[in-house]
């Protein structure tokens, strides 16, 4: 065994979630020495087949911004045009996509989305990262010891052809998915549906190379959308169950479908197989079948069991859980490049306070707040699937539930990851002290209600701005934290956003019952309880927001337009062209540059000067 290498992190799992770790760290911590344990080769990396090829907000701009990653996505992956939602008008006839009551995002996103072949996009993450002084060990982790307190931890491997190997680190972080490294040696994984909302999941799915995607449709309706509808991440709706559609970047026409089921209502033993599949998608969403069917399938992969929460993500002994190895839900929203990016980000911040020799007191708070935040918000993403296999395949119900959901995305999740609110350790409390989990519970629980009294409360279009109050639209930002580029942490106002979306949502809860239970929904004091709370909490809000103010009274918005601006006071312009041509000419030939190239190439060599004037 050779003798034991140390670094200050050690990595085990080279997917996505250990690549952007190790990016993340290597640009905010400089000098900073980084291993990744991998038993697959590059080229084996390069072919794999993962679902989350869709990036949502949050993802992309983390992959954008924070780890420089815009110009390798323009020129290497697709663009995402949002997300889109199919419900058969009538489940017997599914023919075509006109056969469904459909929802469109209307243009691009404000922030750009990404549609990423996962195979390439994580080779390409580890070329990158080898070129920043990374160490990759392609090998498999046989075991490891967590020490406690700051001793550093212990890693075996068994590398191919070289025998067994160990790694200390200061700091470990689990991003090895599924295998949930940490999370058996330290019993910190729950399954149970019952410790999950009920969340009691199934995942399925094939890549279909060569389709003909004028099957689903020829060209954009112009009455609907002035983006593509492929190259949204498409969603098919039925009993129980739901489709994504995602194009992959490649030269062959290859797209990701595949079905997320509640065995509730699906025997996922009827599933588990190719062809059982075909067969439940030919009889459910025959538009979707012809798609498959015109192509070659390249795979099939059947998750009986996906869906898991972890007890705790980071330790104050320095070992961490991050991605896969943390907790999935469902991946109705594609959130999973998002809770990744909240974590890493969480990660590194603690990571380089130590690095930095910080205070340990304000280390340990970080940590604290960090790792309670981001448990919280795992809990919040597996919370958001709850109920789903009674609200699915019901248009009504699930148009007014994503409406609802995308109030919250874009008014709460979007600006705070934005503003690194995250990173603040009393907001980040204040976050699980004002949870909201309960009252959506009340929401679900009254789309169920309406959907076992037959009741209709009608469609509703997250990207519409007519259908509220104000001219709003989910997908609006609260305050202009995009155009004005608030990009310093926490200089953008949260608070504003949050007091707009409690206001919001007060609205909505009582535009839902007047629409879904009539006058007795409306009148209810169950209903003016709810919508209340929620104004009293937009007030309170937006005493924040005053805060928020008169704490940054005088601090420009962005520190780069301010000292741009005070640049310019001084601008003075000057109307002059620099030399430009390479090729000397003598002093008494400077008139002759003046004239046309033709003419020059022209004239025979010694040409008299021309005359003054001419």
């Amino acid at each position: 065994m050779e003798a034991q290498q140390h670094f200050d992190v050690v990595i085990m799992g080279g997917g996505y979630a250990g690549n952007v770790q190790a990016r993340h760290l290597t640009r905010k911590i400089p000098g900073i020495k980084v291993a990744v344990i991998d038993p697959r080769s590059d080229e084996k990396v390069a072919s794999i087949h993962k679902i989350g090829e869709s990036t949502v907000e949050i993802g992309a701009i983390f992959l954008s911004k924070e780890l420089g990653l815009v110009d390798y996505l323009i020129e290497n992956h697709l663009p995402k045009c949002g997300l889109a939602f199919h419900w058969p008008k009538d489940p017997a006839q599914t023919d075509s996509i006109d056969d469904y009551h459909s929802i469109w995002p209307p243009r691009f996103p404000k922030v750009g989305t990404f549609q990423v072949h996962r195979g390439k996009l994580e080779r390409d993450l580890r070329a990158m990262n080898k070129a920043d002084g990374v160490s990759f060990f392609q090998g498999k982790v046989k075991d490891f010891q967590m020490r406690e307190d700051d001793e550093a931890h212990e890693v075996e491997i068994r590398v191919s052809g070289e025998g067994r190997i160990k790694l200390s680190a200061d700091h470990l972080i689990d991003a090895a998915s599924r295998a949930f490294l940490t999370g058996k040696k330290t019993d910190n994984i729950i399954h149970d549906p019952e410790d999950l909302y009920g969340l009691h999941t199934g995942a399925v799915w094939v890549r279909v190379k060569g389709v003909d995607r004028e099957l689903f449709r020829k060209d954009p309706d112009p009455l609907k959308t002035a983006t593509s509808h492929y190259y949204s991440t498409n969603h098919w709706f039925g009993h129980g169950h739901w489709f994504w559609m995602i194009p992959i970047c490649d030269d062959s026409m290859s797209i990701s479908i595949g079905a997320m089921f509640h065995h509730s209502e699906v025997d996922g033993s009827k599933l588990d197989r190719k062809e059982k599949f075909l067969d439940f998608v030919k009889s459910n969403h025959r538009a979707l079948f012809d798609i498959v069917d015109s192509g070659e399938i390249e795979d099939f992969v059947y998750w009986k069991k996906p869906s898991h929460l972890c007890k705790q993500m980071f330790s104050k002994d320095n070992w961490y859980a991050i991605g896969d190895a943390a907790y999935f839900g469902d991946a109705f929203y594609s959130l999973g490049t998002t809770t990744i990016a909240f974590a890493v980000e969480s990660v590194t911040e603690i990571i380089r306070a130590k690095h930095a020799g910080e205070c340990p007191d304000s280390i340990e708070d970080k940590r604290s707040a960090y790792n309670d935040f981001n448990v919280y918000y795992g809990q919040t993403v597996m919370h958001l699937y709850r109920d789903h296999h009674k609200h699915l395949g019901n248009a009504s119900a699930m148009s007014w539930r994503i409406y609802l959901e995308y109030m919250w995305w874009f008014g709460v999740w979007v600006p705070a990851f934005i503003g690194k609110w995250h990173l603040d350790p009393e907001f980040a409390r204040a976050t699980i002290r004002h949870c909201e989990k309960g009252f959506f519970k009340t929401m679900y629980d009254d789309f169920s209600r309406m959907i076992d009294e037959g009741r209709n409360a009608g469609f509703i279009d997250c990207y519409r701005a007519d259908q509220l109050a104000f001219g709003y639209c989910p997908t609006d930002e609260h305050t202009e934290y995009m155009e004005d580029a608030i990009f310093e942490p926490q200089r953008l106002d949260i608070y504003t956003s949050l007091a707009r979306t409690y206001f919001l949502t007060s609205l909505f809860v009582l535009k839902y019952q007047w629409k879904a239970f009539g006058l007795p929904g409306l009148l209810s004091p169950r209903t003016w309880r709810r919508s209340l709370r929620l104004l009293a909490k937009s007030g309170y809000m937006k005493m924040g927001s005053l805060r928020h103010r008169f704490e940054n009274r005088g601090r420009p918005v962005s520190a780069a337009h301010a000292q741009q601006t005070q640049d310019f006071k001084d601008y003075v312009y000057k109307p002059n062209l620099q030399p430009w041509t390479s090729l000397a000419q003598p002093e008494q030939d400077e008139t002759i540059d003046t004239l046309p190239r033709r003419v020059q190439e022209a004239a025979p060599s010694g040409i008299p000067s021309a005359p003054a004037g001419m």
